[in-house]
């Protein structure tokens, strides 16, 4: 509420400045995207379950995103932006078993009726400066995947890698609600040589909840990331980022609820002001029109509990995407990728003890990390808006632990856009 309040006073100041507005006829602009996911895994080994294990029988899911995107120019270099979107459907084993989910389309929430909501409500101002330099500001409801860990092969799970650690770092504890949206204020300084990124947003009241906390001194996310391009060779050119991030939130701390008799539960050692930081570092390399590499790697310190992504504290990945010119398929790709996940020693300890986080917890852990493989091949069908992309991923120790799997997951993506 806050923020729609302060996003109406910009545009109050902004119309009163339209006087001022460039002469460039600047048109609204609609978009609209539909994702339909459906994914199956036969059953698979394990040792013993929990509350929070994916299932080991047979099972199969479908999730459905509809977004619209509304972007309406206002005075010289603003814009206006809504986005209403629809989500239903449910995920595997209700989304909950694995640090690295398999369906970047669903969220941790029980209920598989369709919901509408707003997913973004903000305010961009851009401001063109001399030597080919730019400003922008954000401020209002957005996804910080929008702006930070960005990669050309490696991010959007309507059209790329689908699995939750590949679509962003997984170590990326960043601020958001149960659906990936948070409220804040975005800066970014770009340069021919490099771009500076910064957000300070809110942060869930409680792990991976739906409501937001607005009291920014008690409860905040701060990122800061640096963008570099580089050029190998005429053919081979790409980026390389620098990302890191800060929580603050009354989170609950795992070497105490590790000293507590009986099951540890992590809730009951939550306290005001307790912080969670990492880094990342993420490189994508492109070889014309025809292959592209990706690599990351992250880190967060995994003493407190996770609060907003997923339950990951150190992740490492490599890609390959693939063109589909070099078959004759312009409009096609595919790709491959690896990543593995890990937890912090006190994370693994609170787990093996019988403790349960909001995404993990089998009742006990023989800890292993946790290794997945995905493919997909994105088909655009002949004379339509709709691409096919079946999924395969192949995940051994789900949820780290080396009794249960390995589990092998199948899937087909529908997507169009308008």
């Amino acid at each position: 509420m806050r923020i729609s309040i302060i996003i109406l006073l910009f545009l109050s100041i902004g119309m009163r400045l339209k006087a001022q507005s460039d002469t460039t006829q600047r048109k609204m602009s609609i978009h609209f995207q539909q994702t339909a996911v459906y994914q199956y895994h036969a059953a698979f080994d394990a040792s013993y379950s929990g509350d929070n294990s994916l299932q080991n029988k047979e099972e199969g899911a479908m999730s459905l995103t509809s977004t619209l995107f509304l972007d309406i120019p206002l005075w010289k270099g603003a814009s206006f932006t809504f986005n209403p979107e629809l989500s239903g459907g449910k995920g595997l084993s209700q989304a909950k078993g694995l640090g690295g989910f398999t369906n970047g389309e669903t969220f941790r929430i029980g209920n598989p009726e369709p919901v509408v909501y707003v997913a973004r409500l903000l305010l961009e101002q851009n401001f063109e400066l001399a030597h080919h330099r730019n400003l922008k500001l954000v401020i209002g409801k957005y996804g910080l995947s929008d702006y930070f860990d960005l990669n050309a092969y490696s991010h959007d799970p309507r059209a790329h890698f689908m699995n939750w650690s590949l679509m962003n770092q997984g170590s990326w504890d960043y601020a958001a609600n149960t659906r990936g949206y948070t409220s804040g204020l975005y800066v970014a300084y770009t340069t021919p040589e490099m771009e500076a990124r910064g957000s300070f947003s809110a942060v869930p009241t409680s792990a991976n909840g739906p409501d937001l906390d607005y009291q920014y001194d008690k409860a905040n996310g701060i990122n800061v990331e640096i963008t570099k391009p580089f050029q190998l060779t005429a053919a081979w050119s790409g980026f390389f980022r620098v990302l890191a991030y800060r929580n603050q939130a009354a989170m609950g701390n795992y070497d105490l609820a590790n000293k507590r008799v009986g099951i540890p539960d992590i809730t009951s050692t939550r306290s005001s002001f307790r912080t969670k930081f990492g880094y990342g570092l993420n490189t994508e390399i492109s070889y014309s029109d025809v292959l592209g590499l990706f690599a990351r790697y992250g880190w967060s310190d995994g003493k407190n509990e996770t609060w907003a992504f997923t339950e990951i504290d150190e992740s490492i990945s490599l890609g390959i995407h693939f063109w589909g010119k070099s078959w004759h398929r312009k409009q096609d790709f595919a790709g491959i990728a690896w990543v593995a996940n890990g937890l912090s020693s006190s994370h693994q300890k609170y787990q093996q003890l019988g403790g349960n986080g909001f995404m993990i917890g089998d009742g006990n852990l023989n800890y292993g990390h946790e290794s997945i493989l995905e493919a997909f091949y994105s088909f655009q069908v002949p004379h339509s808006p709709f691409t096919l992309s079946p999924d395969f991923q192949w995940v051994i120790n789900p949820g780290y632990n080396i009794d249960r799997g390995p589990l092998t997951v199948w899937g087909l993506r529908v997507h169009t856009e308008l």
